[in-house]
């Protein structure tokens, strides 16, 4: 089983992308959101919920885990390579991977929550590769919490995602990395506020596409997850009101969430 977590619901558009992409494995989910955001938690906090979640996984029959959260990914991602045997992918290289091989002119936005944007993962690996490209980062912590409320079209958003997009279109970039797995929940308000010519990376895709791409070159694995014949399920920490309603909006059909204390 493929094993997959995020701070809350965002998570789940790297679910349902991988759902669309990888078929015939069967998947887990683990949206841990009694603690969300995990943005704006400390280093500590973040790689404590990591190891957590990745524990609940396994434990269920994960036998490979997909990081769905940047947050997690910037902080704790070695820490979890470094203490599980078993794959491990995030969402931070698919989507550097992607943003290099569009951009034009060098010149590359990120938008992401407090934790990611201070760890400066994106602009440290896009940088490594390509010195003479320009990275600007913008943390947008209100973000999340408004797609966890379900306010995906709501003006209060959309004025929001302009005063944060407002600094990295000045800046002239000509691709923007969602570096957050709950924005692409937001690409429709985020789109026209950054310029109709940036192009967007949605790391839940990308993601997606670097799994189907494991799977390929890494045939012992993807039969033993193959053969683990079983229904996807999706766990959650909490089940605030939002919660049903937004996890259906995202795979566009009933979701049954399993409240657990994991």
């Amino acid at each position: 089983m493929i094993g997959i977590f995020d701070s809350g619901l965002g998570g789940m558009t790297v679910t349902r992308a991988i759902e669309q992409l990888c078929p015939g494995y069967p998947l887990l989910y683990f949206g841990d959101l009694i603690h969300t955001p995990y943005g704006s938690k400390s280093c500590e906090a973040l790689t404590e919920y990591a190891i957590r979640n990745t524990e609940f996984l396994i434990a269920q029959g994960a036998a490979l885990i997909v990081i769905a959260c940047n947050s997690a990914a910037s902080i704790a991602g070695n820490a979890l390579r470094n203490k599980f045997s078993i794959p491990i992918i995030d969402v931070i290289e698919p989507a550097v991977n992607q943003a290099i091989s569009t951009s034009k002119n060098g010149t590359i936005g990120v938008i992401g929550t407090q934790a990611t944007i201070k760890s400066n993962v994106y602009a440290k690996n896009i940088l490594a590769r390509c010195p003479n490209y320009r990275v600007y980062s913008q943390a947008c912590p209100l973000l999340v919490p408004l797609v966890e409320e379900g306010w995906l079209n709501r003006k209060e958003t959309k004025m929001i995602s302009k005063k944060y997009l407002q600094p990295l279109r000045c800046k002239q970039v000509d691709t923007l990395i969602l570096g957050c797995t709950h924005y692409p929940m937001l690409k429709s308000i985020i789109q026209p506020r950054i310029g109709k010519r940036v192009k967007i990376v949605d790391s839940s895709i990308e993601t997606a596409l670097f799994l189907q791409n494991f799977l390929l070159q890494n045939k012992g694995i993807a039969k033993e997850l193959a053969a683990q014949k079983a229904n996807n399920r999706f766990f959650v920490s909490d089940l605030p009101l939002p919660t049903q309603s937004l996890a259906e909006s995202i795979f566009g059909r009933p979701v049954h969430l399993e409240k657990v204390h994991a």
